[in-house]
Order: structure tokens, then C-alpha cells, then sequence
């Protein structure tokens, strides 16, 4: 990996996807939708992870490669200027974040790579989202990427497997914004706390 990160660049996937699929990505590279699912989860997670621990996992552990610095800079730039457009979306208008997802042949979303990737940055702290899973309430909102990643059955005499992924695939961004809205409650000191009194005491 290099030493230092360039700069945020414009973001151009489909560089970062030609790269991703090229032989020069290591081979257990994340693709361009299990990437932004994974981008996204280190976004809205409870803490703040760093570049330097989260790009490795992208690569699967191991180095990549660049033909050229230039390149380097696309797709290290287009990484992280996702990583800030993710960022910056939550921060302002969280119920408008677009995920990237793939499309089937039909014209089908396919969004299972996705969640595995956002599950992938949940599990670099799994004690940190304790609290989310535990919550009777809040837990719900990982239930359709579990079951897009495979991890939970479909109950017998459900629906049609393929509606029942279609409408988890149409709830990502709405349960995404839900866990990032619980994340920043999480946080937020109690009401009360460290409020100011009349005559300017605590």
C-alpha cells in the first residue's frame, strides 16, 4: 500500500471498476458494489475507522498494483472521494444516499454484494454494533442486508424469493439512513447534561 493517500480527485468508477476487475487488483479484491456498501458502512458505522486500517480489507489483505502513478491516483483518489461523497450525503441528506448497485441481464437490481460489503465494515467492529443489534427497534434495519448477504432464511410459505429480495434491495437506502440517524442518537449526550443554567452556571 502506499505511504500517503492522494488526494481526493473527481470520481470516475468506471476507472475504478476497469482496475477492480483487472488483473493488477489482487484477486480477493472487492468489486465496485461490495466496495460502496463497504465504503458506506465505515460512513454510518459507531466509530470512526481509519484509511489505514479499512483500505486493506478492499484489497483483500494483499498489495495492488498500478501501472502507473497516474492511475494510482484515479483509483486511491476515486476511492476516497466516495468515501467523502458517502460522507458528506449522511451529513446533510441522509434519505437521499444512492447506493451502487449491479444489474442483472433482466434489468434486475442485484444489491447481495452490496450488503455483504457493508457487513464486511460492520464486522471490523462488531462490539461497537452491539447496541444496534441488540435493539429490539433498531436491529430490525439490518434484517434486508442479512438476508440479501444469505444469512437469514426465508421463512417457508413466504413470498417469492425473488420479490422478497427485490423489496430488501428497495429498502437498503431507507435502513441505511435509519442506522446512521440511531449511530448519531447513540451518541448525543443525554438531554439535560452539560446544560447551561440561568446566571451562567452548569
Amino acid at each position: 500500500m502506499v505511504d500517503e493517500l492522494p488526494p481526493t480527485g473527481p470520481i470516475d468508477l468506471d476507472a475504478l471498476d476497469d482496475h477492480l476487475m483487472s488483473d493488477h487488483a489482487p484477486d480477493d479484491s472487492m468489486a465496485l458494489s461490495d466496495l460502496d456498501g463497504f465504503l458506506t458502512g465505515i460512513v454510518v458505522g459507531p466509530e470512526l475507522i481509519l484509511p489505514s486500517e479499512w483500505l486493506p480489507v478492499i484489497w483483500g489483505g494483499d498489495e495492488p498494483e498500478f501501472k502507473t502513478e497516474a492511475e494510482m491516483q484515479t483509483v486511491l483518489g476515486t476511492i476516497m472521494g466516495r468515501y467523502n461523497e458517502i460522507a458528506a450525503c449522511f451529513s446533510s441528506e441522509p434519505y437521499e444516499f444512492d447506493p451502487i448497485f449491479w444489474e442483472g441481464p433482466e434489468g434486475e437490481v442485484i444489491a447481495s454484494d452490496w450488503a455483504g460489503g457493508f457487513l464486511d465494515a460492520a464486522a471490523l467492529r462488531p462490539t461497537a454494533w452491539e447496541p444496534l443489534m441488540e435493539d429490539d427497534r433498531a436491529g430490525i434495519l439490518m434484517a434486508p442486508l442479512f438476508l440479501l448477504n444469505g444469512d437469514m432464511e426465508i421463512a417457508d410459505g413466504a413470498a417469492d424469493e425473488n420479490e422478497l429480495l427485490a423489496e430488501a434491495s428497495d429498502m437498503i437506502p431507507t435502513c441505511v439512513a435509519g442506522i446512521h440517524e440511531f449511530w448519531r442518537r447513540y451518541r448525543k449526550p443525554p438531554s439535560g447534561r452539560n446544560r447551561r443554567r440561568p446566571g451562567g452556571r452548569w
